[in-house]
C-alpha cells in the first residue's frame, strides 16, 4: 500500500500471499484496492504453502491444493466481475461459494480493470492450474534449468492449452537463488547461507521433485528428518556443492548479471533475486542495473 501510494512506474506483486489463508472475497477486496490505488501497477500472486503450515499456523482447511487453487482464482475473478461489470455474483463451486454481494459492499468499478494473478507452484499439478487460470507464474526459488525442462515447461504448455493458450504473452516470474561475494570469504558465506535456504526448501516433501531431478530424492528425506528435530543448523551441512550450483547462481557480483540471463533467458520474462543474507544494497542495485541494460 505505501509503495503503491509513494511510486509511480514500478509494478507491485505480492510474492506470494498466502492463498489459503485468506478467502477468494478477502482477495478480491484487497487486491481491487491495491489496483486502484497504485493506478494498474497491481500483481496478486498467490501461493499454497503446504499443509502442515495452513493447518497448524494459519488454522485454515486444507485439501486437494490444486484443485482449490484453480477454483480460488476463479472465485476471485468471479468477484471481481460482479464489481467491474456488473454481472451478478453467482459463484457456487466445490470449496467456495459467494453468492451474495449487496451494493452496500460493492466497491466502484476500478479504472484500471482487475489485476492481473501469478499463481507460484513446484509440482506439476499447481503448476498446471498456474497456467490455465493465472496471468503468469511465479517460479519457486528451489528450480534448476533441469527442473525447469522436465517439470515446469511441460506442465505449463498444458495448462495453456486448456484455456487456449500459448506461452507467448503469458508471463514467467522466476524468483532465482544468487550467492554472490567480492571476496572469497564473502563468497564463501554467501555460498553457506544460499545452502540454508535450500535445505530448508528441500525439507518439505512437495519440494522433492527438484531434488530428484538431480539423484539428490535421498537428501530430502534426510532434511526432513533433521527439520522435525528441529536441527536446523545441521541441515545446511547436507547440501552438497552440486545441487547448489544447479540451484543457484554463483560468483562475483559483476558476474551475476550475464548469468542469471543465461540461466532465465530460455523460460522467464522477468526475474527475481533471492539473497537469503544481509547483502549491500549498492552491490544488487548494480546487479539490477547490469540486467535491466
Amino acid at each position: 500500500m505505501l509503495a503503491a501510494a509513494e511510486t509511480e512506474r514500478l509494478e507491485l506483486a505480492t510474492a506470494v500471499a498466502i492463498a489459503f489463508a485468506r478467502s477468494p472475497m478477502l482477495l478480491a477486496n484487497i487486491g481491487h484496492d491495491l489496483q486502484v490505488l497504485s493506478k494498474g501497477r497491481f500483481i496478486l500472486g498467490l501461493g499454497s504453502q503446504i499443509r502442515p503450515h495452513i493447518e497448524k499456523r494459519f488454522s485454515m482447511p486444507w485439501s486437494r491444493p490444486a484443485a482449490r487453487m484453480r477454483e480460488l482464482v476463479l472465485a476471485v475473478r468471479a468477484i471481481w466481475r460482479a464489481w467491474n461489470e456488473g454481472e451478478p455474483l453467482r459463484f457456487k463451486g466445490e470449496f467456495y461459494i459467494h453468492t451474495l454481494m449487496t451494493p452496500f459492499f460493492s466497491p466502484p468499478p476500478s479504472a484500471y480493470g482487475p489485476p492481473r494473478i501469478f499463481v507460484a507452484g513446484v509440482g506439476s499439478q499447481m503448476t498446471e492450474v498456474a497456467a490455465e487460470v493465472g496471468d503468469g507464474f511465479f517460479v519457486h526459488p528451489l528450480h534448476s534449468e533441469r527442473s525447469i525442462a522436465e517439470i515446469t515447461l511441460p506442465a505449463l504448455k498444458k495448462g495453456l492449452a486448456k484455456s487456449a493458450r500459448n506461452l507467448a504473452g503469458y508471463e514467467v516470474a522466476a524468483q532465482v537463488l544468487v550467492a554472490a561475494g567480492e571476496t572469497d570469504e564473502q563468497l564463501a558465506g554467501a555460498r553457506n547461507a544460499v545452502k540454508s535456504q535450500i535445505a530448508f526448501y528441500g525439507s518439505t516433501p512437495a519440494y522433492r521433485p527438484v531434488l530428484e531431478c538431480h539423484g539428490f530424492a535421498a537428501i530430502g528425506e534426510e532434511l526432513n528428518g533433521l527439520s522435525k528435530r528441529g536441527d536446523w543448523p545441521g541441515m545446511a551441512r547436507l547440501v552438497p556443492d552440486a545441487l547448489l550450483e544447479a540451484v543457484a547462481v554463483c560468483g562475483r557480483p559483476g558476474e551475476i548479471a550475464d548469468a542469471v540471463r543465461r540461466r532465465c533467458a530460455g523460460y522467464a520474462t522477468r526475474v527475481a533475486l533471492v539473497a537469503p543474507y544481509a547483502p549491500d544494497p549498492e552491490t544488487w542495485a548494480e546487479i539490477a542495473r547490469a540486467l535491466r541494460a
